[in-house]
């Protein structure tokens, strides 16, 4: 097999935190590599909307990630072409009634805190807000800090800006190694050489890490979107419910959904999200589908009657505390990971790829790497084995 070299890093996963770690890899002065088994965004970037939320962190290493990142993403916006869809359009949080509206304020304040600016707003303000909601809410709470982007595109233009050798279609076979530290990976094609390898491949983080000879509990949480007809601008904002904060949180495998609603600058309405662990399952789910129609139009009663064009689903890859691996592993030199978000790998791509980029030239990086640590998780147990009879 060719080797191709000199490579500062191997970056494993073209989606949109594998092609922001190669972005800012780049920044940094590294020569950088991406492999992925597959196309450019083709696994859970590809399956997302696109939110850049800060609205449904709670204070903590998870939203300090993501004000840091809704600021680089700005200046993505300002930097990279226009193909990115950067919309700033604000998120908006209905409570139904007076006791899940003081949960909110709570929940308010302690963002507030931490440098969010969340603003409420009571029914009348809400009908300003969005027209066409459906009246008696108790109220909500403004975000302004929220905003969109066009998942695949901002994979797409953020690589082709990094200048990484690009290799698609490559699925790595081995992680290799010399006395303990990465040297490279193997694809079904090539070896290619590099003191260090950054794991963002996603719900197959686990996999990846395996190969390097150690352990990620990364395990995938499908989701479905729905997607309606061309419309109107019907929805000004990014909405939803606010127990979708409480789901979002839940380690609980069973089906969870609460309707996330907004308009897209093409016209279709946009209509996720749902959260159910059932591993790699790929199959229709029509309850899935049935509630989110259902909560989309009791939050938006026009929307009743809107034709639904689509659904799509994806796997987000899910760690047990609800927080990524970002950084070095300690348990193998050379081996980093950006993996792990869940569904807010894209929103909080571009301060992982800081964060790796710091990690990989030895630089200050501008969060504590310590929350995300790799090796935060207990190690598996030992399976028993097999004995000769």
């Amino acid at each position: 097999m060719p080797k191709r070299h000199p490579l500062d890093v191997v970056i494993v996963g073209a989606g949109v935190v594998g092609a922001a770690c190669a972005y800012y890899a780049a920044r940094a002065g590294l020569r950088a590599a991406v492999v992925d088994r597959g196309p450019v965004a083709g696994g859970t970037t590809g399956a997302g909307e696109g939110n850049l939320l800060v609205s449904d962190k709670e204070a903590g290493p998870e939203l300090d990630l993501a004000l840091l990142s809704a600021a680089l993403w700005r200046d993505l916006a300002a930097d990279l072409p226009e193909e990115l869809e950067y919309e700033p359009k604000g998120g908006l949080v209905i409570a139904p009634d007076e006791t899940a509206l003081k949960a909110l304020r709570a929940f308010a304040e302690g963002q507030r805190a931490a440098g969010v600016e969340a603003v409420e707003a009571g029914p009348a303000e809400l009908r300003e807000l969005e027209p066409h909601l459906a009246p008696g809410r108790a109220g909500g709470f403004l975000y302004p800090q929220d905003a969109q982007v066009q998942p695949a595109q901002a994979a797409a233009r953020l690589l082709a800006a990094s200048g990484a050798e690009l290799h698609l279609g490559e699925e790595v076979t081995a992680v290799l190694t010399a006395g303990g530290a990465v040297r490279g990976v193997r694809t079904t094609r090539r070896e290619l050489a590099a003191p260090a390898v950054v794991n963002a491949a996603g719900t197959w983080g686990g996999r990846i890490a395996e190969l390097a000879g150690t352990a990620l509990p990364v395990l995938p949480r499908r989701g479905f979107v729905l997607v309606t007809e061309p419309l109107p601008r019907v929805v000004r904002h990014k909405v939803y419910a606010a127990d979708y904060i409480a789901d979002v949180a839940s380690g609980s495998a069973a089906l969870q959904s609460s309707a996330v609603v907004e308009g897209t600058p093409a016209g279709p309405v946009l209509i996720g999200a749902t959260r159910e662990r059932v591993g790699f399952d790929r199959s229709l789910s029509t309850e899935a589908l049935r509630r989110l129609a259902g909560q989309a139009a009791a939050l938006f009663p026009v929307l009743a009657d809107a034709r639904v064009l689509r659904a799509y689903h994806g796997f987000r890859p899910y760690l047990p505390d609800h927080l990524p691996a970002i950084g070095p592993d300690p348990r193998v030199p050379g081996l980093l990971h950006a993996c792990g978000h869940e569904g807010a790998g894209i929103g909080l791509a571009p301060a992982t790829g800081v964060l790796v980029a710091a990690a990989l030239t030895g630089a200050e990086p501008p969060l504590p790497l310590h929350p995300f640590r790799p090796d935060r998780f207990p190690e598996p147990a030992a399976q028993p084995k097999e004995t000769g009879r």
